[in-house]
């Protein structure tokens, strides 16, 4: 019987921190502080909570064990459902995900419209502008649903607001204000604003209650996206791309060819698990199978072995990461995913090794030309995989130091895809790194927030060298550093060359450049909120003045520039025509916060491009 709360959808959640009264809201997160130790579980998986001897909360989940209608929550009390108590019982539960896609869901066998939100209530829609040659001046049509204004400019304010109220100030209530507005932009078709939303939510909670793994620059980072988001979204001149699709949009792929690269586990925070298998078509265009549901970790380490859902095929994943398909009506998302429509039929084909056609060109180019088309591209960025040849220098701290074969390439540092301790990723690394001068093939995931620093899926040997990897035939040259875990055997009995550890890592162009004081900044808003920021600039050393000096002389004046407009902006005090002080806007701190915020990811993206590039020294780096 499983000991966590049930999932509750955030617009009942929001719906139940609206309903109390001022008197009612001030005392809510005392109210919900501890009140999970307390829950009851009952067999058929109710939940309830005791508040005093007159008032027992009882949560009923549905099928899907998710809290998802305002029925599923009752209370005992006089003022049920408007009752402190229901609102604290719901607000310890974790937020609701949307499910992810079961693999064998039938898909669409014609490609949608593209998703630009609902039509409007009288059933018109507004194009979008057409394009015209560079100086022409042509009227052009709104892109997004007057709805979907009035949902952005209102998420964008509410966004705002727990910007300047920051984690100390971000309670159950600023949370709820987020959550409706989230709802909003979900019901307006803006999901990918509504998502953001969502993930302040979470990173605001995981902060509040101190969780383990959870780091501020990651909560600095969601803020980043919400506000962008949303921002572009109310200005109404955002693309239509921007709002995102509620459900992955499948498309007609015709016939297609493909040949497994590798597997990995997938598993998430919100109880879901599984695989994804990585596939190349011959003509290099990547795509994949996915088998994601709830069950977490269990479900991650068994999925591997599991049959694939896909037109009949008699693969499982395992076997398909080491084999191919021949696919007729295949149905294929944006992102590259295979649908299982009922019109897809698959047979299986002979595998293809690394050193083969389409995966040899995976390893073609040096990394810092892969990582740069992906910086260059975000949104391609969070799935593609990029290939090289290494040799493994050892292990410092908690990297894994490797060197690009090619003249005077930088240290590269590998860490865990997936740093669990039940998955096989972390003990692979390990056993790795015991073998100075071992010649590797890396396939994996750039991490395109840290310099020079790979997250890898699936590792080989290099064809044609004397120290690498003897891996079984049955294998195909490749080992899923999630699911196969490498013996002894599976190394070369000779000692390699001596490879010279390095005393330390070397010098971290980004974590030394004078751009941690503005992160800094931008953390301490987010941490403390505008207050915090604010008293920063009145200390002694004040944030507008001194304490940039080093960003100047680095030639970081724009840097410098936003984070002391950042600091002015948080000290403004307005006064009203009686002199006395009044609250400010939010909304010119917001901006203000965006700016340096993303002036500051650009620059960072440029550091981290050139730590792919050449070797540490030859980076530049001044000035703390």
């Amino acid at each position: 019987m499983s000991t966590e709360l049930p999932p509750v959808a955030p617009e009942v959640l929001a719906e139940a921190v609206e309903n109390l009264t001022a008197r009612l809201r001030k005392k809510l997160d005392a109210a919900t502080e501890g009140c999970a130790a307390g829950a009851v579980h009952e067999a058929d998986g109710t939940v309830t909570f005791r508040f005093g001897e007159d008032a027992l909360v009882t949560l009923r989940p549905g099928p899907a064990g998710t809290i998802t209608t305002a029925d599923q929550a009752t209370c005992s009390c006089l003022l049920a459902p408007r009752c402190l108590h229901r609102a604290a019982a719901l607000g310890a539960a974790p937020l609701a995900d949307t499910p992810p896609e079961p693999a064998a869901e039938a898909e669409p066998e014609q490609a949608p419209a593209a998703a630009t939100g609902p039509a409007d209530p009288t059933g018109s829609t507004e194009p979008a502008a057409s394009a015209a040659p560079v100086g022409t001046t042509v009227p052009t049509a709104p892109v997004l649903t007057a709805a979907q204004l009035r949902a952005a400019g209102a998420l964008w304010h509410v966004a705002a607001e727990a910007l300047a109220a920051g984690v100390t100030a971000g309670g159950a209530v600023v949370q709820a204000e987020l959550l409706r507005a989230a709802h909003t932009a979900r019901l307006a078709g803006l999901i990918r604003a509504e998502a953001a939303a969502l993930r302040v939510v979470r990173g605001l909670r995981a902060a509040r209650e101190h969780r383990s793994g959870q780091r501020l620059g990651d909560l600095t980072g969601a803020f980043r996206e919400l506000l962008h988001t949303a921002g572009l979204l109310a200005s109404g001149s955002a693309d239509p791309a921007l709002t995102g699709t509620a459900r992955r949009a499948y498309a007609p792929g015709g016939s297609l060819q493909v040949y497994g690269l590798c597997r990995e586990p997938v598993l998430s925070a919100t109880g879901y698990g599984g695989v994804v298998t990585h596939l190349l078509a011959p003509d290099g265009t990547p795509y994949s199978v996915s088998d994601v549901r709830p069950g977490g970790l269990a479900r991650a380490r068994g999925a591997g072995s599991a049959s694939v859902a896909l037109g009949g095929a008699t693969l499982d994943h395992a076997g398909l990461a080491r084999g191919g398909l021949r696919i007729v009506g295949a149905t294929v998302s944006a992102e590259g995913r295979l649908g299982a429509g009922r019109g897809v039929r698959a047979t299986p084909l002979p595998g293809s090794a690394w050193t083969e056609q389409p995966a040899a060109r995976l390893f073609a180019r040096p990394a810092a030309e892969a990582v740069a088309a992906l910086l260059a591209d975000p949104e391609a960025a969070e799935s593609a995989l990029l290939g090289c040849d290494v040799t493994v220098v050892g292990a410092v701290g908690e990297h894994l130091l490797v060197r690009e074969t090619r003249p005077d390439a930088p240290l590269l540092r590998l860490l865990p895809a997936h740093p669990h301790p039940e998955l096989a990723h972390t003990e692979n690394l390990r056993r790795i790194a015991s073998y100075p001068g071992l010649q590797l093939r890396v396939l994996g995931r750039p991490d395109l927030d840290r310099t020079a620093t790979l997250r890898p899926v699936a590792v080989g040997p290099v064809p044609g060298a004397e120290h690498t990897l003897r891996l079984p035939e049955e294998w195909l040259g490749r080992a899923d550093l999630g699911y196969d875990r490498l013996q002894g055997a599976h190394f070369p009995q000779e000692v390699a060359a001596s490879v010279p550890l390095p005393a330390a890592e070397g010098p971290d162009p980004l974590a030394d450049s004078p751009l941690w004081r503005v992160r800094r900044l931008l953390e301490t808003g987010v941490a403390g909120g505008r207050r915090a920021v604010a008293e920063a600039a009145r200390g002694t050393e004040s944030l507008a003045g001194a304490s940039y000096a080093p960003l100047r002389r680095a030639g970081l004046t724009a840097a410098a520039e936003l984070a002391a407009a950042l600091a002015a902006e948080a000290d403004r005090r307005p006064r009203d025509v009686f002199g006395r002080l009044a609250d400010p806007s939010p909304d010119g701190y917001a901006w203000a916060w965006l700016a340096a915020a993303t002036h500051l990811a650009a620059a960072e993206r440029c550091l981290i491009a050139a730590s792919w590039a050449a070797s540490p020294s030859a980076v530049p780096v001044s000035g703390r």
